[in-house]
């Protein structure tokens, strides 16, 4: 639980590109654990769900940067 707030003060606390960067880099990470589990080659299977997790908290605070920058004017 404690993971959790930290990891989203500190999305919070990133621009824009930093978070897009960060979600590029997740969505290749858990490219690579689905690979792996497709073989049988990754032992942890849970990091599949826990990299999703983290793509969807990016996702939430992107879209709260980008309506709050353009005042709320988003479809």
């Amino acid at each position: 639980m404690k993971e959790k707030v930290t990891f989203m003060k500190e999305l919070q606390d990133k621009t824009i590109k930093e978070l897009v960067q960060m979600r590029r880099t997740f969505k290749q990470e858990l490219y690579s654990h689905k690979m792996k589990n497709a073989i049988r080659g990754l032992k942890e299977t849970h990091k599949i769900g826990d990299t999703k997790v983290k793509i969807a908290r990016i996702n939430t605070v992107l879209t709260h940067k980008i309506k709050a920058q353009n005042g709320g004017n988003m479809k």
